[in-house]
């Protein structure tokens, strides 16, 4: 059981549904103290980070480096476990195709790439972009964070760029949309997903209540 002492905040630089993050994890951690705070000072208090993040690259880029949650994010996964969560998974590669290319933390070693205008299925339909809705995610390794998920579990993506698979010894999980791509990246103390575990149901709860447990390695 969480120990209510447990303190995990969420990064607030304007860009994600923070208060849907926090809301989940106070429903799988009733006894932790979970806090959305913009605040470099008040987040090193915290026991555990969410990464959160959704819109431009370019604009999120921005209030993360003048809110100093870049260097901040690159001290913590040092330090305590760190989940990040859709762009603020890919805030964490080294840069991403989208607003012409933007230079991202490069705390971790890819790039972000967009799907393009001309997807298709197998049977040859047309995909739509954004990757909008529920699809399968495909576990690649053994992990504390995939504790009591099934192999091929749905979660919620919403995205039009996606982390390449160049880097095969960070991919924890793929996900398939016309092209293979990473649903999720771990290395160290961080855990970082594409999908919304926020907005998936039981199996994103799941994803949630692992991270509260999950110490880091």
């Amino acid at each position: 059981m969480t120990d209510f002492r447990t303190r995990i905040a969420v990064l607030d630089y304007g860009m994600g549904n923070l208060h849907s993050v926090a809301k989940a994890l106070e429903s799988v951690a009733p006894r932790a103290e979970v806090i959305i705070t913009s605040d470099t000072t008040e987040a090193e208090d915290a026991d555990r980070i969410v990464f959160p993040g959704v819109g431009a690259i370019r604009d999120c880029m921005a209030e993360i480096r003048r809110l100093g949650f870049d260097r901040f994010v690159a001290k913590a996964v040092q330090e305590k476990p760190v989940l990040g969560i859709c762009v603020g998974m890919q805030a964490l590669l080294e840069h991403s195709e989208e607003n012409n290319g933007v230079d991202c933390l490069n705390i971790l070693p890819g790039e972000v790439r967009f799907f393009g205008h001309h997807l298709r299925d197998d049977s040859g339909e047309k995909l739509k972009v954004p990757h909008m809705g529920w699809n399968r995610v495909h576990q690649t390794i053994d992990h504390p964070m995939w504790h009591g998920i099934e192999q091929d579990s749905r979660f919620y993506f919403v995205h039009s760029y996606y982390v390449d698979e160049s880097r095969p010894e960070l991919v924890a999980a793929t996900c398939d949309y016309s092209v293979k791509f990473a649903a999720a990246l771990v290395h160290d103390n961080l855990f970082a997903v594409q999908f919304h575990p926020e907005k998936s149901h039981t199996t994103g709860l799941q994803l949630l209540s692992n991270f509260v447990s999950w110490r880091g390695e």
